[in-house]
């Protein structure tokens, strides 16, 4: 005779034997627990969205960065332990770590930005980040500046009694102008102006953000830290307790949760970070003066070459060069050529971002800038894990393609 499964009693567990329930409500209620005493060197993957409180007292507590734990939207110890490895890399107080680098950037401006507030933002910033300050910033009664990433102690000059924020990126994310942050902070200070830094391209290593004197921080983790192209995150970094408390408060109202997946994954990241960037540097560096050769190039924009914009300041301040960088093709070179030359390339994909293991390649129209506006000319590069000779060749054989 078959016994009902619902009336077997439960096996005896560490706590002993318990009440007979039934077996649907054991399914959510058990007392089973693995063996104890595993010890792993990876952390373990918490996907939560309630947390459980041993008392009503705790329940009560309030959300602060850092913890307590109260709600998966918070954080949980993946997410959490993440944000403590980039906190500990870029010597932060704290860091937040949020869906993506585009988030990031949302985050800051929102934090430090109120209606008829005044920004400053340097006209060679990440095309997202100029999207949010010419349309939801100025929807929001934000005024946005654009000024040129060069400037550096002119940007005094910038200043108003209303400006809230002054927003840096170096080096530029495609024509590579590395600013003078330095300087930049040093005008801003005596005014109490916050100054923030899209740090990406450094990775929050080869460029020490808060050592001069950067209120925020941010970078986007699905560049070198993710590393594989295979997710989404960003962070925003903090230099101090009261900067803590201003994005802490903003974050907490917009829900900025994150894939705790996605956050082992960067974790798994940060273990060859170091020996990823120091193999990109090496192959694009040799590229780049590859390139810088060949008759069909006008120029070359890498922060670590003597005629790229900043390049003084770059060796002051950065430990390190990365992996993407940009070329502007002869005036004799149409436009068609060039799309022609891109489009030939073998090895380098077609598209947007870097910092992963495949090379890629991006053609921009005109910029729309005042300075170094470059027309169609400009090609970006990604440079990958592949051997530099073989990439070498491709671009060799994709001029010849398109001069054909």
């Amino acid at each position: 005779m078959t016994q009902d499964p619902s009336k077997v009693p439960p096996q005896d567990s560490e706590s002993g034997n318990e009440p007979s329930t039934h077996w649907r409500t054991r399914l959510i209620h058990s007392t089973a627990q693995p063996p104890a005493g595993f010890r792993s060197l990876t952390t373990p993957t918490y996907r939560a969205s309630t947390t459980v409180f041993g008392t009503l007292t705790e329940a009560y507590q309030s959300w602060r960065p850092g913890g307590p734990y109260t709600y998966g939207i918070y954080g949980t110890p993946t997410t959490l332990k993440l944000a403590a490895r980039i906190a500990e890399i870029e010597k932060a107080r704290h860091t937040f770590i949020v869906p993506s680098g585009q988030s990031a950037i949302a985050l800051v401006y929102l934090v430090y930005c109120r209606a008829g507030s005044h920004a400053l933002v340097p006209e060679s910033a990440y095309g997202n980040s100029r999207e949010i300050a010419d349309d939801l910033l100025k929807d929001l009664n934000v005024e946005v500046e654009s000024y040129d990433p060069m400037i550096g102690a002119g940007i005094a000059k910038l200043i108003r009694p209303n400006t809230h924020l002054i927003w840096t990126e170096s080096p530029g994310s495609i024509t590579m102008e590395v600013q003078d942050i330095a300087a930049i902070v040093a005008s801003a200070r005596p005014k109490k102006i916050p100054v923030a830094i899209d740090n990406t391209y450094a990775a929050g290593i080869l460029f020490d953000a808060f050592a001069h004197g950067v209120d925020v921080s941010m970078q986007a983790l699905t560049k070198y830290v993710g590393g594989h192209s295979d997710l989404l995150l960003g962070t925003v970094s903090v230099r101090d307790e009261a900067a803590m408390r201003q994005v802490g408060k903003i974050y907490r109202l917009l829900g900025l949760a994150v894939s705790p997946d996605d956050s082992n994954l960067a974790l798994r990241g940060l273990q060859t970070l170091g020996i990823r960037l120091k193999h990109l540097e090496k192959s694009t560096l040799t590229i780049a003066n590859w390139l810088k050769q060949r008759p069909e190039i006008k120029l070359v924009l890498h922060p670590a070459l003597p005629d790229c914009p900043g390049h003084d300041i770059w060796k002051r301040d950065f430990t390190g060069s990365a992996s993407v960088f940009s070329i502007v093709f002869n005036d004799s070179w149409p436009p068609a050529r060039i799309v022609k030359f891109v489009e030939a390339l073998r090895l380098f994909k077609i598209g947007y971002s870097w910092g992963g293991v495949t090379s890629l390649v991006m053609a921009y129209e005109s910029l729309g800038r005042a300075n170094r506006n470059y027309g169609r000319h400009l090609v970006r590069f990604n440079i990958g894990l592949e051997e530099p000779e073989d990439l070498i060749a491709d671009i060799e054989q994709a001029l010849a393609c398109a001069t054909a």
